[in-house]
């Protein structure tokens, strides 16, 4: 016995109320278009599904469209944290990723977003790019938002980009960890950190000036901060200037700076955290087992990574999302490379 084939307009009102969406969200999920939700598109194939349609054959791919993500170089054990759960959760919604990560001298930020925009992909993450950079300029992202690619920016909020950003809170870990220091009798601490140029690096100096005037009277922290790369060669020489001036505890900018300054420490025959106390920045894979375990502040990693992705997906979804800052709090996570302060004597 054969089944009557219903008109297409009514197959569309079928399927829409099946799904709970409109007909146009059919229409654009049955053409393979971009623009749909993982969760929305799934929804309509389920109504094919139960409904006895045979599903067209462009969508049988299990991909509902390409996504670009943008990152930094490799080396910092934090960029591949987040392309792993950015590129999970983009999996889980049947979006497949495109990993993009730069190096000196190798391909910039622009010519990866003229590549994606080539493949046509259906919006953009970026992980500390330029629009982390104060010296950069921004015309990149307007343009993409003038020709309707959905963006999301994680870490480095600027004003004027029309776009969700999502970020560590740099002041509260900044907070937690000359808290930490303080109460281990710590009255000399520092801050090695990268170039003031970076919107995070900015909020970490103003962060850890503010808790040292709030919990050590310090009303001029310039002296306790000292910059360089983000790197262990770059901690090691920004560590090495503020043990020559006394301090006893050292706040670096990520976990490679940390171990950079443990490496500055020995050095000069010092223990760590017998004479110098080091806290890291991140919470990065593999640091718990580093000589000695690093006290460390913990981004979360996995929940920005999501928050990047929900915000995304709700873009493509056409649902409205605020162009503003989502903050998440860190949390310290406290090892053996901190302890009391020295006695001197």
């Amino acid at each position: 016995m054969s089944r009557t084939v219903q008109p297409a307009r009514t197959r569309l009102t079928d399927l829409a109320e099946q799904a709970g969406v409109s007909t146009a969200t059919v229409s654009r999920v049955l053409n393979g278009k971009t623009g749909v939700s993982g969760e929305t598109r799934q929804a309509v194939l389920a109504a094919l599904d139960l409904l006895g349609y045979e599903r067209p054959e462009k969508l049988h791919s299990s991909s509902a469209g390409l996504i670009g993500l943008i990152v930094p170089e490799l080396t910092n054990p934090v960029f591949p944290a987040f392309a792993q759960s950015i590129e999970t959760r983009l999996s889980e919604h049947g979006y497949t990723p495109l990993l993009c990560t730069q190096s000196p001298g190798g391909t910039t930020e622009d010519e990866y977003i003229e590549m994606l925009l080539d493949h046509a992909v259906a919006g953009i993450i970026f992980v500390s790019g330029l629009h982390a950079d104060t010296l950069a300029s921004k015309d990149r992202y307007h343009r993409l938002r003038d020709r309707g690619v959905p963006l999301v920016m994680v870490n480095g909020y600027t004003d004027g980009i029309d776009a969700p950003f999502i970020s560590n809170d740099d002041t509260h870990s900044m907070e937690l960890s000359v808290r930490h220091l303080v109460s281990l009798g710590h009255r000399k601490i520092g801050l090695a950190i990268g170039q003031d140029r970076f919107v995070p690096v900015r909020r970490k100096r103003d962060g850890f000036a503010a808790s040292l005037e709030r919990h050590l009277g310090v009303t001029d922290a310039t002296p306790h901060v000292a910059t360089s790369l983000f790197s262990v060669e770059g901690g090691q020489a920004a560590a090495g200037e503020l043990i020559d001036a006394g301090h006893t505890g050292i706040i670096c900018g990520s976990d490679l700076m940390a171990l950079g300054a443990t490496r500055a420490a020995r050095a000069r025959g010092l223990h760590v955290p017998g004479d110098v106390s080091i806290i890291g920045y991140d919470d990065s894979p593999l640091i718990a087992f580093t000589d000695p375990p690093l006290t460390t502040v913990r981004q979360p990693v996995s929940a920005m990574g999501g928050a990047a992705v929900t915000a995304l997906l709700s873009q493509l979804g056409g649902d409205p999302i605020p162009r503003s800052e989502i903050l998440f709090h860190p949390e310290l996570v406290v090892r053996e490379s901190t302890g009391m302060a020295p006695v001197r004597v």
